[in-house]
């Protein structure tokens, strides 16, 4: 059954049939296409263009065919073209004529941006509960590991020591940023084109607004033209899925590294690990690898759906049947990835004595600067005074704290016997005690706001004050 063809005298050639066949990806869209329908059906009896016994038959159809969807007992038939052309072809074997008014008014242009928004709203939803499922592994680690001291890294180099729950918190934020976006997306994406046509509008008296609200849009598209054409919500759910990816990529990054024999500072468990078909002893951390590796395909699939919006003129053009596979490719694997993610984080062991170990007396040369400091010397002094008393250390292969006093009083004579206090790891990690810093009450604050944020944030109280 086609929608189309009563002014071709040529059947289509199977080659192009097959090239311009969207069903194998666009049925994903059949309990979004069938929703649609039935909210068209009863809008058409509204305006009076269908009497209401025909919208009843049309709807009791489009319900025994959602049943069948939700099943997965829908057959699809090899002469269906699209999702559109197989639920309209399947309502015409259940209600028979009748069905051939559905489409009264409607085009698969503005059909198919409906379907479209709808599967993004309930995905953007899906996945909003998995970061937040995320979010609570990252602050439960926080929780967990309290006290575990972590040598901090900057280019990659040892840097200052931090409370390994700060490091935990840290890739807690970015999801934070991560949902803002999902949030915004949401409200873009809830604005109906159902009504537009093929580009000029319907010509019948359909309440758009009415017809919004039963779909569960928040805005009807104002401009008809637009309406079918703007894909500026895929693309932004592209992106939104590709920054998401990047900061599962960057968590990913440092436990390869952190897990392995030269680090120690933890061990994956064996759920989330794999071995090596030829090496005994192996053990991969093939899901954080994985992880790292589907984000360029997060990130390609979001420049190539730019790459085909870029040049269109107007209104709806076959283009944008590409929009639909990157979209679904991206959040079926990123619907992977959290819960992978999720799980690796909650399993893992730490070892915080190889952390300990990984502590090292000059990653407190800053604190060193900030003693002078503290005793009156500029900053820009202290530290060019400190630089050379770690070349001191360096030079006599000494650790900074077994610098001699005198030597360090050969550089400056503010040194003085007290400068042991200095190193002191647990010390110098509570004297960044600022908002946001390392110190124990300043991590326990931020674990406090983080858990708020959760509690506030879930999808569950979200729904309740809609």
């Amino acid at each position: 059954m086609k929608l189309w063809g009563g002014r071709f005298s040529q059947n289509l050639n199977d080659l192009a049939a097959e090239f311009n066949n969207s069903l194998p990806f666009d049925y994903r869209l059949a309990e979004a296409d069938v929703h649609g329908s039935i909210a068209w059906a009863q809008a058409l009896a509204r305006a009076k263009v269908i009497t209401a016994d025909e919208a009843q038959q049309i709807v009791r159809g489009l319900r025994q065919i959602l049943g069948d969807v939700q099943s997965g007992q829908f057959n699809y038939a090899t002469t269906d073209e699209d999702i559109h052309t197989a639920v309209e072809r399947r309502l015409n074997e259940i209600s028979g004529p009748v069905a051939g008014k559905l489409h009264t008014g409607r085009s698969r242009n503005d059909q198919v941006a409906t379907d479209f928004r709808l599967w993004l709203l309930k995905t953007i939803d899906q996945i909003d509960e998995q970061l937040h499922g995320l979010q609570t592994a990252f602050a439960h680690r926080a929780e967990v590991d309290w006290g575990s001291l972590l040598p901090g890294y900057t280019h990659f180099q040892r840097a200052q020591p931090i409370l390994l729950s700060h490091w935990w918190l840290s890739h807690f934020w970015p999801l934070v940023r991560d949902r803002e976006r999902l949030a915004q997306l949401r409200g873009r994406t809830s604005v109906m084109p159902l009504g537009a046509g093929a580009l000029a509008g319907t010509p019948f008296a359909i309440d758009r607004e009415a017809l919004a609200r039963d779909l569960g849009f928040t805005a009807v598209s104002p401009n008809s033209l637009d309406a079918v054409s703007d894909r500026d919500f895929a693309a932004e759910f592209l992106f939104a899925a590709a920054l998401i990816a990047v900061h599962l990529s960057r968590v990913s990054e440092a436990l390869i590294l952190y897990s392995t024999a030269e680090f120690g500072f933890v061990e994956l468990a064996d759920a989330f690990s794999t071995g090596s078909s030829l090496m005994p002893q192996k053990k991969n951390p093939d899901t954080l690898e994985l992880t790292r590796g589907k984000t360029g395909t997060l990130i390609g699939h979001l420049t190539g759906l730019l790459a085909t919006l870029k040049g269109l003129p107007s209104a709806y053009d076959k283009d944008l049947q590409e929009d639909k596979p990157p979209v679904f490719d991206a959040a079926e694997n990123l619907m992977r990835m959290i819960p992978v993610m999720t799980g690796v984080i909650d399993s893992l062991s730490i070892h915080a004595d190889r952390m300990q170990a990984g502590l090292d007396p000059n990653m407190l040369a800053t604190d060193l600067a900030d003693y002078l400091v503290e005793r009156g010397v500029p900053f820009r002094e202290a530290h060019r005074l400190v630089g050379k008393a770690v070349r001191h250390a360096i030079d006599r292969g000494l650790r900074l704290d077994r610098l001699p006093l005198s030597e360090l009083q050969s550089i400056s004579d503010v040194f003085a016997e007290d400068i042991v206090q200095v190193f002191d790891f647990q010390s110098s990690v509570d004297r960044r005690a600022a908002i946001g810093g390392t110190g124990h009450q300043a991590v326990q604050d931020q674990l406090l706001q983080a858990k708020e944020y959760l509690k506030s944030h879930s999808l569950t109280e979200e729904k309740n004050h809609e």
